[in-house]
Parts: structure tokens; C-alpha cells; sequence
């Protein structure tokens, strides 16, 4: 989406009359991009970028005191700035507006205001201290939450990866493209963990979770915990087939995942990727960025259909085909040789390298062995508390009861277990807040971006508006004519709004 150039001098002023309720006004401030909003009898001027991505906020929805992101939904809070819902974790600048007459100026900047929320909340009640188990997007956005909420005790955070918390969508994409820099990677650098007096512990192996003693075990220490979130994630399925466990074969969970086949990438003309899930067609683009030939092989007779249905998988096979994919759909790999991959009907392909994109599984058998409630995923209420008081799971580990589908659900979405993180987070320290947002996550190939809000298992109906081949459309998909999720291709608002319309239906 284009964004159109901040020429406005929103500092010569404003015709009060151009201030609509809820409209926005883009421009500049000397050399800084704002925009302005007006609600009811306030004026609000904050920077025109989200911190996540540099979405363009002059183009997303204002709702209450709020504006959200058309990229990827992050949400600031237009009276102080505050990044009030994740992707987005920075807070955008502010600007004090004044109005003269029937004009409003927009004057200087506005110092940081960094919220205090910890007055008034007793201490009595708060844990002594608080171990985070996983150190990606919930685990991160939960320690994150808790000292901008103002708790001062410990916080450690166990992480089994060996790097510190990172971006992880952006291994398969812009990272694993060669188009997004490796200090683009880290949520924070190494000094915010010090700072925050965040204890991060990498290459963490949790031995053991102690229900009754209340602490987690590693080989050689233990950390006794007032409150325990549990943000394991998941792990890669891997492939039996004989030779599935050589060397050229790739499977993409971590940072040192996507390192691996990027080096890899320099020694290879071809790559086979098993899988044609979102994963494995991230990748597959990624790898034609590099100019890599790429082979995807899957069962499917369209790739996604399972979630997008046949109408958007065949959409986005033909958009890979057009960048030079090719597909061998309806088959399976029997079996992966030193340079070659063989199919279930004795074809063969090339295959210097493979990468795997078969689907996850979440890492429960910590939980499981602890005694927690267990149904395909870590069972919490509607506050992401499990079943034993205290002990709180989000992200990927996490089965919850979903107010929009109605269902008990566990999405696998980065942006779902930031959000979980950072409200497990508050309910750790007392808040008592339902976890109530709408599922959100996007997906990339090429020029191609695809938007989803919701979570539809199953559907009767798909009601596609516009034009997919235009890559200009929304799609709906419905069961018992109630709108499950909507799925948009560079139709930002669109999400924006369809988001916030299961929110208030509920």
C-alpha cells in the first residue's frame, strides 16, 4: 500500500472544520511525519509510523482513543502514545496540539511518557517473583508487560533457544529473502533485558516443573517461582522416511534454522520443499528471492486449501507458479537420497537441499508430566490460567475458550501469543482481563499479502468480493451465515474493520 507523501505543515495550522471526529489528517512537523485526529472535543498529533514495521497510520482505523495498524494490527493509544497491543512494543512520539480560534497548530514535541500502573495495586497480593518458560513472542511480550506494568521483582525468563528473543515471522520471510538485515532480528538488544533487570537465560533446558514446590528445574538449578507462565511454543514435525534426518535436510523453528539454509543457499541451485503450508510457501518464495529453483511436494491438490479454502489455494499456486515454483501436488516422498528426493509414484527430483514444512506440534510434555489439564494443548480460561491457580500458558501451548468462534481453540500465531503474552501477563499481576482479542496473522509471497482475522476450522460458505487474479479482494468465510474469519489480499482497512466487528459481536 502506497502511502502519500507528508506535505502538510501541520505546524501553519489546521481549519478546526477539516477535523472530522475520527478522521485523519497526515503531515509533517519540521522534519518528523504526524498525523492528527480529532475525538469529540480533543486533539491528538502522534508520529505517523507503527513501531512494528513503519505501517502507515495515516491509512488504519481509529477506534475509541486508539489507532491500529493497516500492516499488521498493532494498536497505540493516541493520548499517550503507548504501543497498547503487540506486534508493535515501542510507543510513537507525541505532539501538543493547541487550538486558536478555529485553527489548531500543532506545536512541539511531547517528552516519553512511560506509563506507571504499578500506584494503587496492593503488593501483598503480587507474586514474589514471576519464571517465564520460552523466549519467544508470548514469553517476550509477558516479561515486557510486567515491568512496563510496573513490577519491580524478579522476572526470569527461561529460553531453550541460544539466541535472545527475535522476530520469528520474519525467519521465512524477509530474513531468510536476504532483504531484512540479522540486527533487524532482535525484539530488544542485549541492554533492555539488563536494564529491565529481566533475567534471560538461553539454551535453557527445563528438566522438570514442580506443581506442588512451586519451581522449575534445570539440570543444575532451580528457580522457585510466585507465579509461572508457561510459553513452550512448538516444534517442527519431523519427517520419517529413510534419509529424512541427512544433513541437507532443513527444518525452519529458529534463528539458527534460518541461518543454516541461508548458508546452505550459496552451494545449492535447487531446493525441494516438502510441505505446501504457509511455512513451506514462505520459504519457497524466500528461496526464489535468491535465486534458488524450487520443487514443493505435498499430498494437497491445492496447497493451503485446508485453512484457506480451493478458491485462495489455487490462487496462491498460481502466484508461485508465476515466480517460477513448481508443484507436485497429491504426492509424498518416500524417501530423500544424497541428491535426490523420490516420490510415492517413482519420480525423482534433484534435491541438494530440502527444507520441511510438514506442520508443528506444541511442546506440552513439560505440562503434561507436571499434571496440568491437557487437551491438544495446555487447557486455560478465558485469563489463561491453567488449571492449577498461579500457573498461566500462552502462544502456541495454549487451548482457550474463544468468544468469537465459540470454540476452545489454540492458533498457531505469532501475533496471538504476544498479545496472550502480554495478558497473562496482567492477570499474573491481578487484572483479572479476559483474553477477547480476534486471532490475527499474515502471510507473504512475493508481492502478495495476505491478511487474516479470525479462526474458521470449518466452514459451509466462502464468499470471495473482488478479484483474486486483481489481488484485490476479501474473502469471508462463514458457517451457519455467521462470519467465522476474513481473509484479505491489500484490503488493509478492510481487515482493520472486519477485526473490529467480530470484537464487538463477541
Amino acid at each position: 500500500m502506497d502511502e502519500p507523501a507528508a506535505t502538510r505543515d501541520l505546524s501553519s495550522g489546521i481549519p478546526l472544520a477539516e477535523l472530522d471526529t475520527d478522521a485523519i489528517i497526515h503531515g509533517h512537523v519540521g522534519d518528523e511525519e504526524v498525523i492528527v485526529v480529532r475525538r469529540n472535543d480533543e486533539i491528538f498529533a502522534i508520529g505517523a509510523h507503527c513501531t512494528h514495521y513503519k505501517g502507515p497510520l495515516a491509512q488504519g482505523l481509529i477506534v475509541e482513543d486508539t489507532v491500529r495498524c493497516p500492516w499488521h494490527h498493532a494498536c497505540f493509544s493516541l493520548r499517550t502514545g503507548e504501543a497498547v497491543r503487540a506486534p508493535a512494543f515501542d510507543p510513537v512520539a507525541r505532539w501538543r496540539t493547541e487550538r486558536v480560534g478555529e485553527t489548531v497548530f500543532v506545536r512541539e514535541r511531547l517528552p516519553d511518557q512511560p506509563p506507571v500502573r504499578a500506584r494503587g495495586r496492593d503488593s501483598r497480593t503480587l507474586p514474589e517473583s514471576v519464571v517465564i518458560i520460552g523466549g519467544g513472542g508470548a514469553g517476550f511480550a509477558a516479561a515486557e508487560m510486567l515491568r512496563r506494568e510496573g513490577y519491580d521483582r524478579p522476572i526470569t525468563l527461561l529460553s531453550a533457544d541460544e539466541s535472545a528473543p527475535y522476530d520469528r515471522p520474519n525467519l521465512s520471510k524477509d530474513y531468510l529473502a536476504g532483504t531484512a538485515e540479522e540486527d533487524w532480528m532482535p525484539l530488544r538488544g542485549a541492554d533492555f533485558y539488563t536494564g529491565q533487570q529481566i533475567d534471560l537465560i538461553q539454551g535453557a533446558d527445563v528438566t522438570e516443573l514442580d506443581v506442588q514446590g512451586r519451581s522449575v528445574h534445570l539440570k543444575d538449578r532451580r528457580f522457585p517461582f510466585g507465579a509461572l507462565l508457561i510459553a513452550t511454543g512448538a516444534e517442527p514435525v519431523r519427517l520419517s522416511v529413510p534419509g529424512s534426518d541427512a544433513a541437507h535436510v532443513h527444518y525452519l523453528r529458529s534463528m539458527a534454522d534460518s541461518k543454516a539454509i541461508i548458508a546452505k543457499t550459496a552451494a545449492v541451485k535447487q531446493a525441494v520443499v516438502i510441505g505446501a503450508s504457509f511455512i513451506g510457501l514462505e520459504v519457497a518464495a524466500s528461496l526464489r528471492a535468491r535465486g534458488i529453483a524450487v520443487h514443493v511436494v505435498a499430498p494437497d491438490q491445492r496447497p493451503m486449501e485446508r485453512v484457506l479454502g480451493p478458491e485462495v489455494g489455487a490462487f496462491v499456486q498460481q502466484v508461485h507458479e508465476s515466480h517460477g515454483v513448481t508443484f507436485h501436488l497429491g504426492r509424498s516422498v518416500t524417501r530423500i537420497d544424497a541428491s535426490r528426493v523420490v516420490l510415492d509414484d517413482g519420480d525423482t527430483i534433484d534435491a541438494p537441499m530440502v527444507v520441511v514444512g510438514i506442520g508443528v506440534r506444541p511442546r506440552l510434555a513439560l505440562a503434561e508430566r507436571a499434571g496440568l489439564a491437557i487437551d491438544r494443548g495446555i487447557q486455560v480460561d478465558e485469563y489463561l490460567e491453567s488449571s492449577v491457580p498461579g500457573i498461566f500458558a500462552a502462544g502456541d501451548v495454549a487451548r482457550w475458550p474463544d468468544s468469537h468462534s465459540r470454540e476452545r481453540i489454540r492458533v498457531e500465531h505469532w501475533v496471538v501469543a504476544e498479545r496472550q503474552g502480554q495478558i497473562a501477563a496482567q492477570n499474573i499481576l491481578g487484572a483479572r482481563r479476559p483474553f477477547d482479542m480476534v486471532p490475527f496473522f499474515w502471510s507473504q509471497h512475493y508481492d502478495v499479502t495476505l491478511n487474516y482475522v479470525g479462526h474458521a476450522e470449518a466452514w459451509d460458505t466462502i464468499d470471495i468480493d473482488g478479484r483474486l487474479d486483481q489481488h484485490d479482494c476479501r474473502i469471508t468465510y462463514q458457517r451457519g451465515g455467521r462470519p467465522l474469519a476474513v481473509a484479505t489480499i491489500f484490503r488493509d482497512r478492510e481487515s482493520l474493520e472486519a477485526e473490529l466487528a467480530m470484537e464487538r459481536v463477541g
